[in-house]
């Protein structure tokens, strides 16, 4: 993974800080926390993740032996006393709320399933924080979808209008309007904890084996030699690497857990660079070449629910206030994703092929990619 700008004393993210920190870490199971845990194991933090069961097989969980060097709970977020007694017995001072139902699709299939696990398992995560009465730093992850998406060509800002009109949207909207409200009512005047919400992009990176997501289906397809179906082609994304995405919430922590931690208690947009939206087929034609084109794939007509056609997002705010920008290039984020999947079908090491990487975001030193 090549990058494109800042020094190693620009990431913003400081081993002093991590070294030791009791961290408390929902959806450690999934995709992007697994990554995440991997991160703060390797800078020394000590993560209780609490979770279900990881959502696929194979999963990144599982393959690079996540679970080894951290405390794993087994349990559901919308277990409003099991997690609160998960949280509380480990006395974190950073809380990463990263569970959810994450896939637009699943929310026409369970939308009430889908605002369970959105929206009052946030409410959990916030309502458990605030019985602890300790301090903490809390960064809860939604999404890009949070917006209510008009389908104009400019990119949204953290005070446009929360909204949605499929239920993983709506739900993803709700959930911030519930962390505002616990925030402003809770959590202001001077208190000992501060929290905000994370809006990023449409992640990608290796170990991602959800369905109806678009690198996973390319993999699948490679895999089965089954021809690769694309229903939106024309769908205009902000793709962006997961250790991006990650490198945002890692700052905001340590912002929120500074002296004047109050400033950045408040929702943030961590998406690509202007221009790094592409559309659906753009991307499978890019990720397919870095896969050395092993698979096919072909464009049919799509009936099925509403899905956005367009969203990107504006991260002046981050990049003025946190000190943020993406460090990994769209086309290096495909060829690092590719070169994870093949380094699997090859046999390599997976766990140390994923900590190379998160190595090599934080060194600046370059990996293999396409």
């Amino acid at each position: 993974m090549g990058h494109r700008r800042g020094a190693v004393e620009d990431l913003g993210v400081t081993r002093d800080f991590w070294a030791g920190k009791r961290v408390f870490l929902t959806g450690h199971t999934g995709f992007k926390g697994a990554w995440l845990t991997l991160w703060l194991k390797s800078l020394g933090a000590e993560v209780r993740g609490f979770a279900l069961a990881p959502p696929t097989r194979p999963n990144l969980f599982d393959v690079a032996g996540v679970g080894d060097a951290i405390e794993s709970v087994t349990g559901d977020i919308t277990d409003a006393d099991a997690l609160s007694k998960a949280l509380n017995a480990h006395r974190p001072g950073v809380v990463f709320h990263l569970a959810a139902q994450a896939l637009v699709r699943e929310s026409y299939r369970d939308p009430a399933g889908t605002f369970a696990s959105n929206v009052m398992g946030t409410v959990n995560v916030l309502e458990a924080v605030r019985r602890t009465g300790r301090p903490a730093a809390v960064v809860l992850v939604t999404s890009d979808k949070c917006y209510e998406n008009h389908e104009w060509s400019w990119a949204y800002r953290e005070n446009d209008r929360m909204g949605g009109r499929d239920p993983y949207a709506a739900s993803k909207g709700a959930a911030e309007l519930a962390v505002n409200a616990w925030r402003e009512s809770f959590f202001r005047g001077g208190g000992n904890v501060r929290v905000a919400s994370a809006r990023g992009g449409n992640v990608i990176g290796g170990g991602d084996w959800a369905d109806d997501r678009l690198l996973p289906d390319c993999v699948r397809a490679m895999e089965s030699g089954t021809p690769l179906v694309i229903r939106r082609p024309d769908a205009v994304r902000p793709w962006q690497h997961v250790l991006d995405a990650l490198h945002g919430y890692l700052i905001l922590a340590e912002r929120l857990s500074s002296p004047d931690g109050d400033a950045y208690a408040r929702g943030w947009n961590f998406g690509p660079d202007a221009g790094e939206a592409v559309s659906v087929a753009e991307m499978v034609r890019r990720f397919r070449h870095a896969l050395g084109g092993r698979f096919d794939y072909r464009v049919m007509e799509d009936d099925g629910p509403h899905e956005a056609k367009a969203l990107t997002l504006d991260s002046g705010l981050a990049r003025s206030h946190l000190g943020w920008h993406p460090r990994v290039s769209l086309g290096q984020a495909i060829g690092s994703s590719a070169a994870w999947y093949l380094a699997l079908s090859a046999g390599e090491d997976i766990r140390a092929v994923t900590m190379d990487q998160i190595a090599a975001f934080m060194s600046e030193k370059a990996v293999a990619c396409a």
